[in-house]
């Protein structure tokens, strides 16, 4: 059988663009923020994970361009030999405090961060424990391990004590890994009811904060600094392409457990590092996020009145704390209409159905940025309160 055969055989995105109801890889003519151009039209973004606003900020766009102008487009090699820049250390350095951490390792992309920090850590005998609705690249950092997987119902601490009960006897080390606000439902992990069951297991507790960074936390340290347990956390995950403005990922620890990454992680040491203008947005947004709170309380302000807004119109937005507020239809179809629905009348978002989300919660992920307008934000209810009428979603 020719390996391609696989590929000749899927007709699932034809057969979705012949009907009108395919969603993804939409073309975006503009710059990324509030509002964005697609086919010509400007649509409210309700799609973007750019939750502090920042890809637009005079700050960032200062800093990405003299980080391009003083070391180019390219480091051309991996950090362990030639492209190891002064700027990579002083954003480590500056984020390993930032974190409340003693040492930071920043990546090429945040999914190479999870592959990366998990297939380093967990060895052959050693065993990872993650929750059922961890992100992707989590379970592909699993897979790129040598160690045994359990997974636990989502948030469910005693689900999570009944597997680390389950590996007391059990040669090894053990890594729980949990997302600190899950990316499709924006619910957050209760930590503080999972780090003392780490503690009393042995194991050690990694969080991404993927969706967390520059949103929760006083300063928007993470889910750790929400929680003021920031000593309770072991290794904390992060990635530039959301608050941050910019493309990578970082990880911080320990000292000793960051050095060992750095010296044992196959997906750092052979990628090329980090880009120059990458690093110096990173910087430009850090320094944002510690000097102007003005964006994560703005941020805040549209997130409550947008979670209030949904609910007194009847929607079923889960359990969500977060700048991430999902529409629960459950339906599929339904779904891609309200989608379709939506586009029609200029607003922009994200159709999400399994394996993407459990069986039956086929969902409308909306997320919320500093830089959206009160104007946008009453068109948008108003909106979704009509097509919700129309489509019998609310009465």
């Amino acid at each position: 059988m020719d390996i391609f055969q696989k590929c000749w055989d899927f007709t699932e995105a034809d057969e979705a663009k012949a009907s009108g109801y395919y969603p993804y890889f939409r073309v975006i003519e503009s710059e990324s923020d509030s509002q964005v151009s697609v086919d010509g039209r400007d649509l409210i973004m309700l799609g973007s994970n750019n939750y502090l606003g920042l890809t637009t900020h005079p700050h960032v766009r200062e800093r990405a361009q003299a980080a391009l102008e003083e070391y180019g487009t390219s480091c051309t090699g991996s950090r362990l030999l030639n492209g190891n820049l002064d700027i990579h250390i002083e954003l480590e350095d500056r984020l390993a405090a930032f974190v409340g951490q003693e040492a930071a390792l920043v990546f090429s992309t945040g999914f190479q961060t999870n592959l990366g920090t998990i297939s380093a850590i967990v060895g052959r005998h050693d065993h990872v424990v993650i929750d059922k609705d961890d992100h992707a690249s989590i379970y592909d950092g699993c897979k790129l391990s040598y160690g045994k997987v359990h997974r636990f119902e989502h948030n469910d601490v005693a689900s999570l004590e009944k597997v680390l009960a389950s590996l007391a006897d059990q040669p090894g080390g053990v890594l729980v890994v949990v997302d600190g606000v899950f990316s499709m439902e924006g619910d957050i992990a209760p930590l503080p009811e999972m780090a003392p069951l780490c503690k009393r297991y042995g194991a050690r507790l990694m969080v991404d904060d993927a969706h967390a960074s520059g949103v929760l936390g006083p300063r928007g340290e993470g889910t750790a600094a929400h929680f003021g347990m920031t000593e309770d956390v072991d290794l904390v995950m992060g990635t530039f392409s959301k608050s941050f403005a910019s493309l990578g990922g970082f990880i911080a620890g320990e000292a000793k457990v960051i050095d060992f990454i750095k010296h044992n992680s196959r997906p750092f040491i052979f990628s090329a590092a980090m880009a120059p203008p990458s690093v110096g947005a990173c910087l430009g947004a850090l320094d944002v996020m510690e000097t102007e709170p003005v964006h994560r309380e703005r941020l805040w302000e549209t997130v409550r009145r947008m979670q209030d807004g949904y609910r007194a119109l009847g929607f079923d937005t889960g359990t969500s704390e977060t700048p991430v507020i999902p529409i629960v239809l459950g339906d599929e179809m339904l779904v891609f209409a309200f989608w379709k629905r939506l586009l029609e009348e200029g607003i922009f978002v994200n159709p999400v159905r399994p394996p993407a989300v459990p069986q039956g919660r086929a969902l409308l992920r909306t997320s919320y940025m500093a830089t959206h307008t009160s104007g946008q934000m009453d068109y948008v209810l108003e909106t979704f309160g009509r097509i919700g009428r129309e489509l019998g979603v609310i009465g």
